[in-house]
């Protein structure tokens, strides 16, 4: 460490410099620290043993190419004062500071209608007013106020930090080589095209960075299949919400001495009837800064022994990774409506998990019909622009520099259902 920065060691970007003042306070706050114990990949490290890194490396990533993307930018003519730099930065480091425990996966089951963009957005506020006014500007990026509108695309857009950062560092940690991206060549052909008025600049590409630029997008597909959207991640994903979903239902139905000994910050959201509407209250905002991966895992290894057989089973499932079966071909009869749940009923009372009273209740938990999404790049929103040699810009898809983005924009759908291995 020298006199100005405090030094991290990342293995996917090499030492990160962290400038003291603001930015150090920021990384050393709770609301940061906290992202220490969330892992990245949700429980994407059953089934990629070496995806165990959080979001706080994520963040530190963002923020590190925040910083490397707006040096190029200046050295281009763009003038960027310090207090802009910084600001960036800090958004890039905070905008991912609302995930929940085990990040996408129980996004929706905490509160209602709710996206983290909206904690993190409630988080920056709390911040902004323990530090006396110091993050105001970075508000502004964040919430796209700011006049010069090209920061918050580097903050929010299909082309920005997050993105650059998760895909090479998830496919560094998972060891799915398709997902490697050359981040440093894209960031190096990113620029600011002025337009009629300074909110009509924007961020574009120079036509020798398109291709980079088409590997991103390409990887960025690969990765959710391979990834994102694997088989095994979408039943582990299934039978941790289903505990939540079973928690829920014994709550809702006065049954809480099936649900004794969890994590009191998980139980907190499990009894609420919390929604979007409540991430600016400051108990709530207390309560999910004190949640993290490790209360879902305690909680986890206390219903193990539930007198639920059903939560008991789900939960053990959950920490042995003994996942349910998941199958895309699902125009099969045997997977028609109605028939596979005949099937697995017949499964839940033979090994002891129901009774007919309760095999209407339980069935559910162990059947789900689902599908994937996923397109990779979304051509009628938030486009990327491409400088062509003649100084104009072109949408990237159209670009001459690019011919696979087309197939690209295509969204992709994958029905799926999910049910137990052993009625097999």
């Amino acid at each position: 460490m020298n006199g100005r920065f405090k030094i991290f060691s990342d293995p996917v970007h090499g030492f990160i410099s962290v400038p003291k003042g603001l930015i150090l306070e920021l990384v050393a706050s709770e609301e940061v620290q906290r992202l220490r114990r969330i892992r990245q990949l949700g429980v994407g490290h059953m089934v990629f043993p070496g995806a165990e890194h959080s979001r706080f490396g994520h963040a530190l990533g963002a923020m590190a190419l925040m910083h490397d993307v707006l040096t190029s930018i200046s050295e281009k003519g763009t003038d960027i004062s310090a207090d802009e730099m910084e600001a960036a930065m800090a958004a890039a480091l905070l905008h991912d500071v609302g995930h929940g425990p085990f990040s996408h996966t129980l996004e929706h089951e905490l509160l209602s209608d709710f996206h983290h963009e909206q904690m993190s957005r409630a988080l920056i506020g709390r911040l902004n007013e323990r530090l006396n006014g110091r993050l105001d500007l970075t508000l502004s990026i964040f919430d796209d106020t700011y006049e010069r509108h090209w920061f918050h695309q580097l903050v929010s857009s299909q082309l920005d930090m997050d993105r650059l950062d998760y895909l090479r560092r998830d496919s560094y940690y998972t060891g799915v080589v398709e997902g490697s991206i050359g981040v440093g060549r894209i960031i190096k052909t990113l620029l600011v095209h002025p337009g009629n008025h300074s909110p009509e600049d924007r961020i574009v590409v120079e036509s020798k960075g398109a291709y980079a630029v088409e590997n991103f997008l390409i990887a960025r597909r690969l990765m959710y299949w391979q990834v994102y959207l694997h088989k095994t991640v979408l039943a582990g994903d299934y039978v941790l919400r289903s505990v939540v979903r079973r928690v829920r239902s014994h709550v809702a139905h006065g049954r809480d001495h099936l649900v004794v000994g969890a994590s009191e910050a998980f139980m907190y959201f499990l009894k609420s009837g919390f929604s979007s509407t409540d991430v600016h209250k400051k108990e709530v905002q207390d309560a999910y800064v004190s949640l993290d991966d490790t209360d879902i895992i305690y909680s986890l290894k206390r219903w193990g022994s539930s007198p639920d057989p059903v939560l008991a089973d789900l939960s053990r499932r959950m920490l042995v990774r003994d996942f349910f079966r998941v199958d895309f071909a699902v125009d099969s009869e045997r997977f028609a409506e109605g028939e596979l749940e005949k099937v697995v009923g017949k499964y839940l009372i033979k090994s002891g998990l129901s009774t007919q009273d309760t095999l209407y209740e339980d069935i559910p938990f162990y059947v789900h019909r689902s599908h994937s999404v996923h397109e990779a790049y979304d051509a009628k929103k938030d486009t990327i622009g491409v400088l062509n040699r003649s100084g104009q810009i072109d949408e990237l898809m159209i670009s001459d520099e690019t011919h696979i983005v087309s197939g690209l924009a295509k969204r992709q759908i994958r029905p799926f259902i999910c049910f137990p291995k052993e009625i097999e």
